[in-house]
């Protein structure tokens, strides 16, 4: 079972973060261009050809944020989206955050058919 596949689950504010050891090996299952950032957050910011199609994917984004009940920072410019996603709830990383990246590759590979990202 691909990481796309997996549900969020709720987090309990007691839970620790995920080490860093374990962090770098999911970060392996995801396609490339994530980064964990300073923060110690999923990043990965993918290009498209327009404003429309960054703002379609945002959306798409946003749709399986509320699906999850798991919601990243999107920040969208011209061309371009950041996904940004890290567990507020502990401060760091949970397998949700990989989830949550994954089912946004998903999103970004579902929009590239359509015509609309750069690449």
């Amino acid at each position: 079972m691909s990481l796309a596949d997996m549900k969020c689950a709720p987090c309990r504010s007691e839970m620790p973060p995920m080490s860093s050891e374990r962090a770098q090996k999911m970060l392996a299952e995801l396609s490339s261009g994530w980064q964990v950032n300073e923060a110690g957050h999923l990043q990965q910011t993918y290009t498209f050809k327009n404003f429309a199609a960054a703002l379609e994917f945002g959306n798409a984004v946003g749709s399986i944020a509320e699906t999850e009940g798991h919601h990243p920072d999107l920040h969208i410019a011209w061309g371009k989206c950041a996904v940004e996603v890290w567990t507020h709830a502990i401060h760091g990383l949970t397998e949700n955050d990989f989830y949550l990246a994954a089912k946004a590759d998903c999103a970004y590979a579902a929009v590239s058919k359509s015509g609309s990202p750069s690449g």
